[in-house]
């Protein structure tokens, strides 16, 4: 995850190959019940980061500056109706999948999560820097700003754009290491 960015624009061609791979992920019977809000520059990105975050911490955070130069936010969401009236379909009624308490897992959020990895590897692999973020505040002022219509639910934020490494602060997180392959792959049986 990089937190630190340019403000070079990303050229649209590259933007377009990075939100096409997300548009391309896994879909629960086929649902496609993911969106995307594409914020690009600084007049659309300043009025996201001035709704879910606040002055108190913009002046004290050292990730502030780096983090809100990126000149895109990227906002998936997921969308649980488009997979309840999916299932509720005739080649999939039989399932039972028609109301949400059914799902074991809510799969509506695993594909929203299964696009934006997908995102996240797209721009890597474009030159790119991306980091992942919640929404800790102001998720109903943000949807009502963007337009996004009633039902929709982001999952958090990409922002994106060019790495600037003078001003990346890895998260401290990383000096626990990577658990052992052997922790974490189990053969046959755990």
């Amino acid at each position: 995850m990089v937190r630190a960015f340019r403000p070079d624009p990303v050229p649209a061609a590259i933007l377009d190959r990075v939100l096409d791979a997300a548009r391309r992920g896994p879909s629960a019977g086929f649902a496609q019940g993911v969106a995307l809000v594409v914020l690009e520059g600084a007049d659309q990105t300043s009025s996201y980061w001035d709704t879910v975050t606040t002055p108190a911490w913009r002046t004290a955070s050292s990730r502030w500056p780096g983090l809100s130069a990126a000149p895109v936010i990227v906002i998936p969401l997921a969308n649980r109706q488009t997979y309840l009236d999916r299932y509720s379909e005739a080649d999939k009624a039989a399932s039972g999948l028609d109301r949400a308490e059914a799902w074991p897992v809510p799969y509506w959020l695993v594909d929203a999560a299964f696009a934006t990895m997908l995102l996240l590897l797209a721009a890597a692999d474009e030159g790119l820097g991306a980091v992942f973020q919640g929404i800790w505040r102001g998720e109903e002022e943000l949807l009502s700003n963007l337009g996004v219509p009633e039902g929709w639910k982001p999952i958090g934020a990409v922002a994106l754009g060019w790495p600037d490494p003078r001003g990346d602060h890895p998260s401290p997180s990383l000096s626990r290491g990577r658990r052992p392959w052997e922790e974490v792959v189990h053969r046959a049986r755990w």
